[in-house]
């Protein structure tokens, strides 16, 4: 499925992201979970916006990681998730979004108890994603870069 209604790519990537978690019509049926890890699914690219559809189970992660240069946000379509960045943790709920810059890096975890379903848009289309650990004495280490051709 590629949703290509122009109203859902909007003025920015936190509008874009509310709009699509506020229609699951668009996307529900998609949906897959999987034990395995987060299901996820590109639903948009037009070369200048991209979107993903992406289920978690409990206990779900994503690690530290950067989106490469690219700007986004994300918005919960339904259940909860964590996000925790270099400046501490905040739950986001469902019809919730966060918004990033380019330079962000942040770990996105479903620490409740059911699943929880998000959309993700980024500006420009991921081209790479930096991993990251946190070291014992809390500095930021590179682990690796994936390619967009990974995924």
């Amino acid at each position: 499925m590629t949703v290509s209604t122009p109203a859902f790519v909007l003025s920015g990537p936190a509008e874009t992201a509310l709009a699509l978690a506020a229609a699951p019509d668009d996307w529900l049926p998609r949906v897959r979970l999987s034990p395995q890890g987060r299901w996820y699914e590109r639903l948009h690219n037009d070369g200048e916006t991209e979107i993903w559809l992406i289920s978690w189970l409990p206990g779900q992660t994503t690690g530290l990681h950067d989106h490469g240069g690219s700007r986004g946000a994300f918005a919960v379509a339904l259940g909860a998730l964590e996000e925790r960045d270099l400046g501490g943790s905040r739950q986001v709920t469902n019809g919730q979004t966060r918004a990033f810059g380019a330079d962000y890096i942040h770990e996105v975890h479903n620490t409740s108890t059911a699943p929880a379903v998000s959309v993700h848009v980024y500006s420009p289309p991921l081209s790479t994603m930096n991993r990251y650990e946190l070291n014992g004495s809390g500095e930021l280490v590179p682990l690796i870069e994936e390619k967009a051709e990974q995924w």
